[in-house]
């Protein structure tokens, strides 16, 4: 602007009134053209559309770019052109916000996922690119056929986890690759955000990494036994937990954990082996009779008017089980 005004001194008359309005529009042009380049996604190529969030039809249109981020938030997704979901886009993961968004009671933002194909496999979930937890949508667009255990028990949700306990992330770009150029089933998923001023690189394969480490020789029997051993039931007005075990063997379950998330709460399994077959019952015995172990008796644990999810960590600190209330 400086520059402007020196210049319009050697001007006389109008000529200086028009060399400097002329410099000023091409200085504001360029101006907003910096910043327009500095906030926006590079959407060349891809056609921008508008989806519904909670939009389950399951299908993706090729070579179209959608905005999968809950209220305000900006996440991208993009699609090639056989409408394979192949990047996921956040220049800043905001968490959901259980306050202040219409957040279920099952801790999510809508009912159910998008039934991408592929989905319908019995060992294959809808899987979150970018969970509702961290302010991610459910429709096709954010939603991935992936492994059972990889999404609840593994790489997934163990990153998932480190976002979430972080408070969020910047800089989230996933990249999904497939095996051919005819399937929705991704083989391989690649993600890089910052966290606390670290750049983070996580790369795995879309497979059960519990039948990999087996097939390594890495897993011992008994930890191959513990991925069978499920919270199968949780009241939350009653105050109680279940976990059983559905392996071949016992399982020793000293030292595991059970985690009221909401509140933090954690119950800590003493000298206990769970039986094949059988089931343990944790919970407070102000409300309850046939506790096996008891928890905060008349604290109360479990939060009734939001989502308290419980989880269950072996004694090594490996997520066996999530519980979504």
């Amino acid at each position: 602007m400086s520059k402007i005004k020196e210049l319009s001194k050697h001007i006389p008359g109008k000529e200086a009134v028009v060399l400097s309005l002329i410099l000023l529009s091409l200085f504001i042009f360029s101006g907003c053209s910096g910043l327009d380049a500095l906030n926006k996604p590079d959407f060349e190529g891809y056609t921008l559309i508008e989806v519904d969030g909670g939009d389950l039809s399951g299908q993706r249109e090729p070579n179209v770019v959608v905005d999968i981020g809950f209220g305000d938030r900006e996440y991208y997704a993009f699609t090639n052109e056989y409408g394979q979901l192949i990047k996921v886009t956040a220049a800043k993961i905001i968490l959901q916000d259980d306050d202040n968004e219409p957040v279920l009671e099952t801790g999510r933002y809508y009912p159910d996922e998008a039934k991408v194909p592929g989905v319908e496999s019995p060992t294959l979930d809808e899987g979150h690119i970018i969970a509702d937890s961290l302010g991610g949508v459910s429709n096709a667009y954010n939603i991935t056929p992936q492994d059972s255990t990889l999404n609840r028990h593994g790489d997934q949700a163990y990153m998932e986890k480190v976002i979430r306990d972080a408070g969020g992330c910047t800089d989230f770009t996933a990249v999904i690759t497939y095996p051919s150029m005819s399937t929705q089933i991704p083989s391989h998923y690649s993600f890089t955000y910052t966290l606390k001023g670290n750049v983070i690189n996580d790369e795995f394969d879309n497979v059960n990494p519990d039948e990999v480490n087996q097939a390594l020789g890495i897993t011992s029997e008994n930890s191959q036994d513990s991925t069978d051993v499920t919270i199968s039931a949780l009241d939350k007005k009653a105050e109680y937990i279940v976990i059983e075990n559905l392996s071949a063997n016992a399982v020793d379950l000293t030292g595991w954990k059970i985690v009221s998330v909401l509140g933090n709460q954690t119950f800590t399994f003493p000298d206990f082996n769970l039986a094949t077959g059988a089931s343990v019952k944790v919970g407070d015995s102000g409300t309850n009779s046939g506790i096996d172990f008891h928890w905060l008796d008349g604290g109360g644990t479990w939060n009734n008017s939001k989502s308290d999810p419980a989880e269950l960590y072996d004694s090594t600190g490996k997520l066996v089980d999530i519980y979504n209330d």
